[in-house]
């Protein structure tokens, strides 16, 4: 098969280390057809500075991406996720599917600029503001946040999600939540559609709100319908203390001993938040085979509390990273927050790094996250190897946080001593996206984002 672009970089990350002089040829579908390390540049594009793999961010509302900073002011005594929540569904009553569209493509650019390249699309708001379905295809919120990808260029895992009721024993949602209004068979459905779409970059999996919003039954007839086809499985799970002591309540049991109890946990599920799990819980998640997805950017803003990160890399958990409510928004400062957590809660330092090996925190973690996305998002391959699709960013040397050090510690540097964007271009499927920081449409797209932003709060 003959190459459609072949580039050249005189660093780059490889499999969990830097190699130099690696010249790497992209076929016509958009993937890595050779990657060659110790090759000549001859007849190549050479690229202007280290060169990594993107990350997936696994776990996205994009449409909260008009929330962000507008609940940082306390509201009364007590100010937590709950309070949070009950104030971001009034956006959610708000949002038409032009107005997603707008609000989508900005953060998509935004995500794109700091360093994700695949998003998997955790989707509930599914239909009209008054709670009925869209006339002329019920999936119009869907195919807008496609819309939104397709104008940024990067790639989408849509998850459309089961969401049935309010609470645990509750028989039906909250007036506020009529949007989200779905069953199995919904789900399964949206999911097939939008798969056989054919559109460039488009993925779909399924998901399931939580253990609140979806009984036994919706989880039985969700994983009857997927069968054994192989796409991924995301649900939330064990993200506030209040959700535990409601399912110990209800069942008797912690909401991951529950869904490791009662559901055929396997490689295509993810857990994502995963935040309050004992090592017995963890232990069992890790004998399924399933992954969790951190979001330590909205765990921290919502006060989640943290995960026990120790406790899943001893079990051997694939994790993959996602910025939820997009408060953060960059793969460098969703690294930093996992690692400065854990820090913080065990006043300790390199908490995810693996002694004896010589491996520092940020490769580790960096690595961790790079093959855990591609599960997450349904991707078979993620990185600079053949087969994979051709992602990667272009990092520039000259950036505080880069600049003068030893090339063994760019990645260490690139996530603990940058304090401004180090990404130069991005590539999607071996096409620059950004370059030298600015998104082709960038203005346009903005300007439509401000537009919406005014139109909802005025």
């Amino acid at each position: 098969m003959e190459a459609l672009n072949t580039y050249f970089a005189p660093l780059a990350w490889i499999a969990g280390g830097w190699h130099r002089n690696v010249r790497m040829a992209i076929d016509a579908q958009g993937h890595w057809l050779t990657v060659e390390i110790g090759a000549s540049s001859e007849s190549a594009i050479a690229l202007d500075g280290p060169v990594i793999p993107s990350l997936v961010d696994a776990h996205s509302h994009a449409f909260q991406r008009a929330f962000a900073g507008l609940a940082e002011r306390r509201e009364a005594g007590a100010d937590d996720f709950w309070s949070w929540r009950d104030r971001m569904y009034g956006l959610a009553l708000k949002l038409s599917p032009e107005q997603a569209r707008a609000v989508a493509a900005q953060l998509y650019i935004e995500l794109l600029k700091g360093g994700f390249t695949q998003v998997c699309e955790f989707h509930y708001l599914h239909h009209a503001p008054d709670g009925s379905a869209y006339a002329d295809d019920e999936l119009a919120m869907s195919w807008a946040l496609a819309d939104a990808a397709a104008d940024a260029g990067l790639g989408l895992t849509m998850l459309p999600v089961l969401y049935a009721r309010s609470g645990f024993g509750e028989p039906a949602l909250r007036t506020d939540q009529r949007r989200f209004r779905s069953d199995a068979a919904w789900v399964r459905n949206a999911q097939q559609r939008i798969a056989a779409a054919g559109r460039p970059l488009l993925g779909a999996g399924v998901a399931l709100h939580s253990l609140r919003a979806a009984n036994d039954t919706d989880i039985r007839d969700l994983v009857r319908l997927v069968g054994d086809d192989d796409l991924p499985i995301h649900i939330h799970i064990a993200e506030q203390q209040a959700e535990v002591a409601a399912s110990l309540a209800q069942s008797g049991q912690r909401p991951m001993q529950w869904l490791c109890d009662h559901a055929p946990l396997d490689a295509r599920w993810q857990l994502v938040h995963a935040t309050h799990g004992t090592r017995e819980e963890i232990e069992q998640v890790g004998a399924t085979g399933a992954g969790i997805v951190i979001c330590p950017g909205t765990e921290a803003n919502l006060g989640d509390g943290l995960t026990d990160l120790p406790a899943w890399l001893a079990a051997g958990v694939p994790m993959s990273l996602g910025t939820d409510s997009h408060v953060t928004r960059t793969v460098i400062e969703e690294l930093r927050w996992l690692e400065y957590g854990q820090r913080l809660g065990l006043r300790q330092r390199n908490v995810g790094a693996a002694p004896p090996r010589q491996e520092s925190t940020a490769a580790r973690l960096f690595e961790l996250m790079r093959a855990g996305g591609a599960r997450a998002a349904g991707l078979r391959q993620w990185g600079l190897e053949r087969g994979a699709r051709a992602d990667f960013l272009v990092l520039d040397r000259q950036a505080s946080g880069l600049l003068g050090l030893p090339d063994d510690h760019l990645l260490d540097g690139l996530v603990f001593a940058t304090q401004e964007p180090a990404v130069r271009d991005v590539y999607v499927a071996g096409r620059a996206v950004i370059r030298e920081g600015r998104h082709a449409e960038e203005t346009r797209i903005g300007a439509a984002f401000a537009a919406v932003m005014q139109q909802v709060w005025g």
